[in-house]
């Protein structure tokens, strides 16, 4: 077989004009609608957290976070070797056994009988989720011309944006029934994407995909990251210099060093270590993991305080949260055009650190007594939505813009498990902060200690993005 280096310029077909009746526009809303679905249950079972601690007899927080975590471990081990599944038994049947899994998935937690049954089909969601993500991208770059490529792109790109601005709101208004509800919601949903797909989407695959991915290395991954977050959420009860807290980091180092080196034997591995040597996407990848360890971390922080500290009702922290994403999808359409005139790496380190200045204002102005939202919380709240607004989809389209056409797919979904492994790392980070506090002043002494450590994550990934310097004559 010859040998070819994977980021070599290949010959890049032109996509056909998709059937009649099957516009891109209409694509793109399908395709949007199931990533939308993908992003959005890895914020909204934010707002439910104390819910489900509750219904199952006072789970502990560090016990909870494997609902958010599990999701996000596989959703992000999956990604890569899912898509290339795709890629060589067709794009359009992985789309729907992924959403047809997802569904079923979504309504097995709605009716899990317990907190670790729900964590095991949160697996299975993931699994689905991992499935349907770049495959859809797949369907819709192989369905658009190729001139109108990088703004459907970007239009994909914000949907993760809208995703966590639509998140806490419609968790609190369906955790007013049930939490279960934020799951069940689901079933409609997936079932009309699966239809309309069949009827609207035309399939796609690339010819030149012969050999599976590597099963071995994302199982490699999976219990790294796995053994990596088990640690750090249970450093704090075990004790940091235990046995057991020393030998996961140990086990974590050693599978992740595994998968490091299985990477660069494998034929097809997860992760191609020749896209590591484009700067502009490996600085993408660094800043995402920071920026989403960040954003994951505050997400629940904040939601955790109002409910814990100012015990505020789920819906009411539900429209609390929600005036910082909603600025999301606003500041997302000023960064697409600020784009053309700032370097990606200027808008995109920009908004990190407005995220952290955000994150400074509101640890320096909360209360150790009382609760003041307007004055204490807000005005931080919203410097945050625009720093995710100009920073999150900046990162995410700009960090396959120097790989070439054919490996843009995988570079996309590359850089999204990037994002969910930060997403495992700030929820696992924040709950061993946070601990077990007992009374309002302790409670606010580690919610501060939680706040600056998301600003200094924050500024560091502003210095990353600062490594986001496209090249000119990019192969595209």
């Amino acid at each position: 077989m010859t040998n070819r280096n994977p980021l070599a310029p290949a010959p890049v077909r032109a996509a056909a004009p998709p059937p009649a009746g099957r516009s891109p526009r209409s694509i793109l809303a399908i395709l949007s609608l199931a990533g939308f679905m993908a992003n959005l249950d890895v914020f909204i079972v934010n707002v439910a957290f104390d819910d489900i601690a509750d219904d199952f007899h006072g789970s502990s927080i560090s016990d909870v976070s494997w609902v958010l975590n599990a999701y996000a471990i596989i959703f992000a081990a999956l990604l890569v070797p899912f898509g290339r599944l795709a890629d060589k038994v067709g794009r359009k049947r992985m789309f729907q056994l992924g959403m047809g899994l997802f569904t079923l998935a979504s309504v097995a937690c709605g009716v899990a009988p317990g907190l670790w049954w729900l964590v095991v089909f949160r697996v299975l969601q993931a699994a689905g989720a991992a499935a349907l993500t770049p495959t859809a991208l797949g369907l819709l770059l192989a369905a658009v011309p190729a001139e109108k490529r990088l703004h459907y792109v970007r239009i994909w790109s914000a949907v993760a944006a809208v995703a966590a601005a639509a998140g806490p709101v419609l968790g609190g208004l369906l955790v007013t029934a049930s939490w279960r509800w934020v799951f069940l919601v689901n079933l409609p949903i997936g079932v009309f994407a699966i239809i309309a797909a069949q009827r609207r989407v035309p399939d796609s695959r690339d010819a030149s995909v012969t050999n599976m991915p590597d099963i071995v290395g994302s199982v490699l991954l999976t219990l790294g990251i796995g053994s990596l977050a088990l640690a750090i959420v249970k450093g704090g009860d075990w004790g940091w210099g235990a046995g057991r807290t020393v030998g996961g980091f140990v086990v974590a180092g050693l599978l992740l060093a595994a998968f490091a080196w299985r990477a660069e034997h494998h034929p097809v591995p997860v992760i191609e270590p020749d896209l590591y040597r484009v700067r502009t996407f490996a600085s993408a990848n660094l800043a995402m993991v920071a920026f989403g360890l960040g954003m994951s971390a505050y997400l629940l922080i904040t939601v955790l305080w109002m409910q814990n500290v100012w015990h505020w009702s789920v819906i009411t922290t539900g429209f609390a949260i929600a005036p910082a994403p909603a600025m999301v999808p606003i500041v997302t359409v000023l960064a697409q055009r600020l784009v053309h005139r700032i370097p990606a790496s200027v808008l995109s380190a920009l908004g990190c650190a407005i995220f952290a200045a955000g994150t400074i204002l509101t640890l320096s102005r909360i209360g150790a007594h009382g609760s003041h939202y307007a004055s204490e919380l807000l005005p931080g709240h919203l410097l945050v939505g625009i720093g995710i607004g100009l920073a999150l989809p900046t990162i995410l389209a700009t960090a396959t813009h120097d790989l070439p056409q054919h490996r843009a797919s995988t570079g996309s979904a590359v850089i999204n498990m990037a994002r969910q492994i930060g997403f495992v790392l700030g929820v696992s980070v924040l709950v061993a902060i946070l601990g077990t506090p007992t009374t309002y002043q302790s409670a606010h002494t580690a919610f501060v200690h939680g706040w600056w450590t998301i600003a200094a994550v924050e500024l560091a990934a502003a210095v990353a993005c600062l490594g986001i310097v496209k090249r000119r004559g990019a192969t595209r």
